[in-house]
């Protein structure tokens, strides 16, 4: 494989992007909005940087992997010669549905179609095209120019050559690839998202504040961010997304959002991304600050 088509730019799919370029693979990155991909290589370029400054990889390096990304809005265009497709879109099933069907049409036969869901079902998504056997998960982890681990999922009907082709392709990008089987939230989400629905449920309780959940969890349990301060990272509203899959998936309660998330992500409070969560970030400063209504909670508790 050598030609790669990246669908969506934001926080993921940049990080695929550069990830593959710099391992040497030709990437067409495709999204509906041209300023969200001018976006996305200014963000690339930045942690490029970033790379060189450390002394991780040359100016010639970095050079040589934006030369390996075109960007462009046209599906069908630059979807058309695929070796690999990993969609990165939204975690919205109805989006990847309509994808899947188009990427279908669009690209060859022997073409993988790969999705970086974190939590959606692949066989459901393989179930609307005619490949199904060439559909796949390819669960990066944020960030994906750092993070060692690929969760790689089969679907019901993915082949075992297409399953053994991701692992190595994985192992080529220097990923630590680990495959799991397609429940719903797969291995990492069906632990974490609990594990952060938990941590919002005991702040609404009032068990402790954000800056005291967030604290015994790093102290306490080796955590190298607390669950409230990650769900911020990742987005309260992915949180929620996934957090309903579970729920819908298994049919049990205990994955029933927390009504301080649901509220959250409808007043438009989704983390870092719109400026606020549980923390403040609207000043563009990445020292933690508490959003004013958790701190007014909390003085009004002293």
């Amino acid at each position: 494989m050598k030609n790669i088509t990246v669908i969506g730019s934001g926080t993921m799919g940049n990080g695929i992007a550069h990830t593959f370029a710099q391992c040497g693979y030709l990437v067409n990155l495709v999204d509906v909005n041209e300023v969200a991909l001018q976006k996305a290589i200014a963000t690339i370029t930045k942690n490029l940087d970033r790379q060189v400054q450390k002394g991780i990889i040359s100016e010639e390096a970095k050079a040589a992997t934006l030369k390996n990304i075109s960007i462009g809005t046209d599906l069908t265009k630059m979807a058309a010669n695929a070796d690999l497709v990993v969609e990165a879109a939204s975690e919205n099933t109805d989006i990847k549905f309509k994808l899947f069907k188009q990427l279908d049409e669009i690209c060859p036969p022997s073409t993988i179609l790969a999705s970086n869901t974190s939590s959606i079902s692949i066989t459901q998504i393989a179930a609307v095209t005619k490949r199904a056997d060439k559909v796949i998960g390819m669960h990066f982890m944020n960030p994906v120019p750092v993070m060692k681990l690929v969760e790689v999922i089969r679907g019901y009907s993915t082949s075992d050559e297409v399953c053994d082709l991701i692992m190595d392709t994985s192992k080529k990008l220097n990923k630590v690839p680990v495959e799991v089987n397609d429940f719903p939230g797969f291995v990492a989400n069906k632990i974490l998202m609990p594990m952060i629905n938990e941590a919002i449920i005991s702040l609404n309780e009032g068990v402790a504040g954000v800056e005291e959940i967030d604290t015994v969890m790093k102290l306490g349990m080796a955590h190298p961010m607390g669950p409230l301060q990650l769900a911020d990272f990742i987005g309260l509203d992915v949180c929620l997304n996934i957090l309903r899959v579970l729920q819908d998936g298994f049919g049990n309660p205990k994955y029933a959002p927390s009504p301080l998330l649901v509220n959250m992500v409808t007043a438009g409070h989704l983390g870092v991304k719109s400026g606020q969560g549980f923390y403040d970030y609207s000043g563009g400063s990445k020292d933690l600050v508490l959003a004013d209504r958790f701190r007014k909670k909390i003085n009004a508790t002293l």
